[in-house]
């Protein structure tokens, strides 16, 4: 498994939490196009990802202002809309400053 790179401090990180429903038809296609559509995007650092029962995602940038045009990407907009409707109970979306990182391995 590969894990996103270490980053000179300070950065974002975005963390996406979810339940996701019991259709997923089309999800796996979606969140492909949005990890090639947001590591085009100016700012992004990385990603990493993870599920089992409940998944995480966490997308790191450079600036706030980057994750704020991330989330405004019209693309984006409508990944969330289906998401919404097709695939998640339930999610939560955290950001927050990372001032420090170290790694093992």
């Amino acid at each position: 498994m590969k894990l996103a790179a270490i980053y000179e401090v300070p950065y974002y990180a975005v963390i996406f939490t979810s339940v996701q429903t019991e259709s997923l038809e089309g999800y796996g296609e979606m969140a492909e196009e949005m990890e090639r559509l947001g590591s085009a995007q100016p700012g992004f650092l990385g990603i990493d990802s993870a599920r089992s029962g409940v998944g995480i995602t966490v997308s790191y940038w450079r600036t706030l202002e980057a994750v704020r045009e991330w989330k405004a990407n019209l693309d984006h907009l409508e990944a969330q809309r289906k998401g919404r409707v097709h695939w998640y109970t339930r999610y939560t979306v955290r950001v927050a400053k990372v001032e420090r990182n170290y790694e093992f391995g």
